[in-house]
């Protein structure tokens, strides 16, 4: 019913996987869903499952940023001179034109296994594109705790949701839950 009434859903031509292609497979299918547009979005962003993403943080995240040659994440390691860049897979935005240049690559095409999110950046790296990238590490974290001061305000990402009780205390904490009936199906 989602895809069908918001066409917001991408099935993908391929098995659930971190290092197999997946990663690819979407990114390069994206243009093709928009063909002769365009640049139909700014940005393209993949995210894990179990990454709750609050998006008007995201969108503040974005908004000043280019809308060309852009990589935003999550570094780790830091982005620096000692190690090969690379955003971790929690989620990353990649602009339209990283977007198409993947789709178009025959070195991303023909590099799709490894890990994810380290493949993606070797991508990057080999191709000389992502220029402008962006650490939002302390903006974006894995779970940590349910205190309050675990759940910094301008947190865009929380990541390793892997439970009830963990997505429970971060959306409780981001007030996502007021206005909603309880439900049988969690004891938080």
């Amino acid at each position: 019913m989602e895809m069908l009434t918001y066409h917001d859903i991408i099935i993908m031509n391929c098995t659930e996987n971190g290092s197999e292609g997946k990663t690819y497979t979407y990114f390069s299918s994206v243009p093709k869903i928009f063909p002769g547009e365009e640049r139909p979005y700014d940005f393209v962003m993949k995210v894990d499952d179990d990454a709750y993403f609050r998006l008007d943080k995201l969108y503040e995240a974005l908004r000043d940023k280019p809308r060309e040659d852009t990589y935003l994440g999550k570094g780790y390691p830091p982005l620096d001179q000692d190690y090969p860049p690379y955003l971790v897979g929690m989620g990353y935005a990649l602009s339209w034109d990283l977007v198409l240049w993947i789709a178009e690559s025959k070195f991303a095409r023909d590099n799709t296994h490894g890990v994810e999110d380290i493949t993606l950046a070797m991508w990057l790296n080999v191709g000389g594109k992502g220029k402008n990238r962006f650490n939002m590490r302390e903006k974006m974290y894995d779970f940590h705790g349910i205190e309050a001061k675990d759940f910094p305000n301008d947190t865009i990402a929380v990541h390793v949701l892997k439970n009830d009780f963990t997505w429970m205390a971060t959306l409780k904490n981001f007030n996502k839950r007021d206005g909603l009936d309880p439900s049988p199906f969690y004891h938080v």
